[in-house]
């Protein structure tokens, strides 16, 4: 063969290997877009039950020009879990001051294998016991967990492993501390809890490949927004009345003034041309002439919607309350996915 054809071939077999790359390439996207994923963690003030609402705020473009997502304080992920299911977005960026709770989302992303395995292990174990026993056992994995906050014990993986045993097992899915940050909440009452979902931890891990994951404050993602991303903002409630003993996620409270600070971090944001949604509480649940938050975002669409009460140990007090959806949009897109 003279040295022409021996040139061609290369040229060939170089031609041939770009083009299954690229096959591969796009048929990985393709199989990545039509994951469907749900949060990992229950989750007190989860969004799930209204995602019909907020969906409406999505502008068109998303998934287009709007090709950037960001929730700082994203605590269970239902919103953000929702966009990754629909929309091919270029670059995400997702934050919470809980540094447990994300420690769980940056294992999944990069050793969701090792993690399936502790807790299928840990799953196994609790279905073999009985009430007391698994009572027992709820609460020296608590007193582990405790020692992971403190980094007495340092494994990652154990610890986010602990951390979705108790959100599993735990009084309604709550994640909260004392004042040492420790975590204190009871067991709940639940028969074969489903504690390792191997199916959608796996399909989690795949849509939080190319994700950027911070333990930081809510104002560290400014550097991040811009005029082509949606930002969701969904903080801790200002408290009603009621669930003022609900609201400790953190050992750091979040009182009016760091709502107020929030509110100029929406105005500053809205000001960098990208798209805000904020939900909060409605104060005007309990009382009507409590215009702390008409007040604060008066420059901006307040739409009132329906929610249930999710944390209330009386079933019969968990009725439907009004909450706040906040935008910086006039349009409501009706569309369904």
């Amino acid at each position: 063969m003279d040295n022409l054809a021996v040139e061609k071939v290369k040229t060939r077999s170089v031609h041939v290997s770009t083009v299954m790359q690229n096959n591969e390439v796009t048929e990985l996207q393709t199989v990545e877009h039509n994951i469907s994923v749900t949060p990992f963690v229950k989750w007190a003030g989860g969004k799930t039950a209204l995602l019909g609402d907020i969906r409406k705020f999505y502008p068109s473009e998303l998934g287009k020009n709007i090709n950037k997502y960001c929730e700082p304080f994203v605590g269970g992920g239902a919103v953000l879990f929702d966009v990754l299911s629909n929309y091919c977005i270029e670059e995400i960026y997702i934050s919470d001051v809980n540094r447990e709770l994300i420690n769980v989302y940056k294992t999944i992303r990069d050793n969701v294998e090792a993690l399936i395995s502790i807790l299928d292990s840990i799953q196994s174990e609790y279905a073999l016991f009985n009430v007391e026993k698994q009572k027992e056992y709820y609460y020296d994995k608590r007193d582990e967990f405790n020692l992971y906050i403190t980094n007495k014990i340092t494994d990652r993986v154990y610890g986010s492993a602990l951390f979705i045993f108790l959100n599993r097992t735990c009084f309604n899915g709550l994640y909260r501390v004392n004042n040492e940050g420790l975590f204190n909440v009871p067991m709940g009452a639940y028969v074969n809890p489903k504690i390792c979902d191997k199916e959608n931890l796996r399909n989690v891990s795949i849509k939080l490949r190319n994700v950027k994951i911070e333990c930081a404050a809510y104002d560290k993602s400014i550097d991040f927004i811009d005029a082509n991303t949606l930002v969701y903002f969904d903080p801790p409630y200002r408290p009603l009345l009621e669930t003022v003993s609900f609201t400790s996620y953190s050992k750091h409270k979040f009182t009016d003034r760091e709502q107020l600070k929030l509110a100029e971090y929406f105005k500053k944001v809205s000001q960098k041309g990208a798209v805000c949604i904020l939900s909060n509480s409605d104060p005007k649940n309990l009382n009507e002439d409590d215009n702390f938050f008409d007040d604060l975002y008066k420059d901006f669409t307040i739409n009132r919607i329906k929610s249930k009460r999710r944390i209330n140990s009386n079933a019969d007090r968990r009725g439907d309350v009004s909450e706040l959806l906040i935008t910086n949009v006039l349009d409501i897109n009706e569309g369904e996915l």
